[in-house]
């Protein structure tokens, strides 16, 4: 047939209907999406997708683990705001994906997985590596589809694309037969187009609910707007920071929606929550009315759903009407794409004088706050709050951070101020260790141009490690910062406060990191000490390629403040005075 060239993407709906292989209508599927990029395995079911790879214009980054390409897809799909695709083979390639699919499920990313199975002829049979991928995605996809035939394979993928990026995004599994890969049909790209996507009748503001809306903002004394994930998928930034700055209402963010409003601007209050600042937690409990911007009041934002902020008024602006009224009760919910519901509102809005409101909120912080300290107190031993610190201070804030899960994913959150949207990957809805250093390989290549952190603690770090050799078969560069503390941390950190310390299978024993990425062609060094994180940081940055830190932190150093699971959401255990991070008793 000859190499299909790029000319197919920019050009799809004039090209001559062509009759394929079912696998060349895969990649020829994706090439017509716009896809560059893929992470995948091969494997049986799979390969002849992976021989007809050859014949088209996209690059494929072979991981170490099916459950890395499911990430990687994740995280250039979190970097991007594109579509992140991953492939495996049927049977352990497919369920391998399975963690990578939940983490996009429970946080709303677009991505796309294509998959391999056995001949449609013995589905059923308990045939070799054969698996009922779709049943067992069924509850972590918002749709998927099992492909027989040929002719069914560029419908199946063009829906999937439209499905994972329209309304609230996320995950969508395309299952295909080995005979449907074999087979052949007419590719006609433009004919495959799937049917204009319908919003959920639902997706409707009325005139009454932004009036409504509109009289609670005019009338609020003591108004939050808490920023979520969805305002950087819808886009909404300048709407959100409009609406904040006409009605000088203080904005409160989510873990995922750090970054949507610059950490920089005088009415940012910080994150809220089990880990969130404990002023935010304070205003939001006293707050009289909450505009809730692409957030969806999960338990660890709200605390106990019984006391969580009783004495205000509720708007709920949200893509998924699922998500109103399912955790805390609302008081006018404006159902639609974000972004667009605020360009209705706005007009609506006038100016306001929030100043006294403000300044209790200020007031409230106390005489020293921790994290605004420029340069966190050095007692001579090594916290990750100071490396942490010292890589936002060394890099401005001009990097992608991609996270882990545990204490250092907190301590990113609290030390690292994000002025930008997409600066922050980590997994929230189902805190999946393991993410960041796959996620960090497909934010680099979705974002090739941009310098890439990867903070990860040693427990999660080793999950994952294997994709040390991917970075070095693909020659590119990220900077790895392993915050090490020789425990689980946060598991550690619940032992100590409500199981008595009894540290049971938290401590961790690791390989020697830096050796380790010696092995896989990876420069690094061990940091003991506050003293060397500036230069080591520096070493890593103008290091040619990937270069890997390994911070020896203090053991035992915990998250503050914490909002006990079951608690109210003031009901938070605080930092204690004589801790050596803080210089005042006024710490929160």
């Amino acid at each position: 047939m000859g190499t299909i060239d790029q000319t197919l993407a920019a050009n799809a709906h004039l090209i001559t209907p062509t009759r394929l292989t079912g696998a060349e209508i895969v990649w020829a599927t994706l090439v017509g999406e716009g896809v560059k990029d893929v992470f995948g395995y091969p494997g049986g079911a799979i390969l002849p997708v992976y021989d007809a790879l050859r014949k088209f214009p996209i690059h494929h980054v072979l991981v170490r683990h099916e459950q890395g390409a499911s990430h990687m897809a994740d995280g250039y799909a979190r970097a991007s705001g594109k579509v992140g695709v991953a492939i495996a083979t049927s049977g352990p390639g497919a369920t391998n994906l399975v963690t990578g699919v939940a983490t996009a499920m429970l946080d709303s990313i677009p991505i796309v997985c294509i998959t391999g199975n056995v001949s449609s002829k013995i589905l059923g049979t308990d045939a070799f590596q054969e698996v009922d991928i779709t049943g067992i995605t069924l509850p972590v996809t918002k749709h998927n589809f099992l492909v027989n035939r040929a002719e069914d394979i560029a419908p199946a993928i063009r829906s999937a694309f439209q499905i994972a990026v329209s309304g609230r995004p996320g995950p969508v599994l395309v299952d295909i037969t080995k005979d449907a890969q074999q087979g052949t049909a007419i590719f006609d790209f433009a004919a495959a187009k799937p049917r204009p996507y319908r919003p959920h009748p639902m997706l409707r503001v009325e005139d009454s609910g932004l009036a409504q809306a509109a009289e609670l903002i005019r009338n609020a004394k003591r108004p939050i707007i808490l920023a979520g994930h969805g305002v950087s998928e819808s886009g909404a930034m300048e709407q959100v920071r409009t609406l904040a700055e006409r009605a000088q209402i203080p904005v409160a963010l989510t873990l995922l929606g750090l970054g949507n409003f610059p950490a920089s601007h005088p009415l940012n209050m910080g994150m809220m929550g089990m880990h969130g600042e404990a002023w935010v937690n304070h205003a939001i409990q006293e707050a009289d009315l909450l505009i809730a911007c692409g957030m969806r009041f999960d338990d660890r934002v709200t605390g106990s759903t019984s006391t969580y902020s009783l004495k205000s008024k509720k708007i709920h602006i949200e893509v998924d009407p699922a998500e109103v009224n399912k955790n805390i009760k609302i008081d006018v919910a404006l159902i639609g794409d974000l972004r667009e519901v605020l360009e209705q509102l706005l007009p609506r809005v006038s100016s306001r004088d929030g100043a006294d409101w403000i300044k209790t909120i200020e007031t409230s912080k106390g005489a020293v706050a921790v994290r605004d300290i420029k340069n966190l107190p050095d007692s001579g031993h090594l916290y990750a709050a100071h490396v942490i610190h010292d890589i936002w201070r060394i890099t401005g804030g001009n990097a992608i951070v991609v996270t882990d899960v545990g204490q250092h994913q907190m301590w990113e959150a609290q030390y690292f101020h994000h002025e930008h949207p997409r600066s922050l990957i980590t997994s929230g809805g189902l805190g999946t260790m393991g993410f960041a250093l796959p996620a960090a390989i497909g934010a680099k290549f979705a974002c090739p141009g941009k310098e890439v952190w990867v903070v990860a603690g040693d427990g999660g770090f080793q999950m994952t490690a294997a994709e040390l050799s991917t970075i070095v078969q693909e020659a590119i560069k990220i900077n790895i910062a392993i915050i090490n503390n020789g425990f689980l941390g946060m598991v550690r950190q619940w032992q100590q406060f409500f199981y008595e310390s009894n540290y049971e299978a938290t401590p961790l024993v690791s390989p020697d990191f830096v050796k380790l990425a010696d092995a896989h062609g990876i420069a690094g060094r061990a940091v003991h000490t506050r003293a060397e994180v500036v230069d080591a940081v520096a070493e890593a940055r103008s290091a040619p390629g990937t270069f890997l830190l390994n911070f020896l932190v203090e053991k035992e150093e915990s998250v503050y403040p914490m909002i006990p699971a079951g608690s109210a959401l003031h009901e938070m255990i605080r930092r204690p005075v004589k801790d050596p991070l803080v210089e005042s008793p006024d710490d929160k």
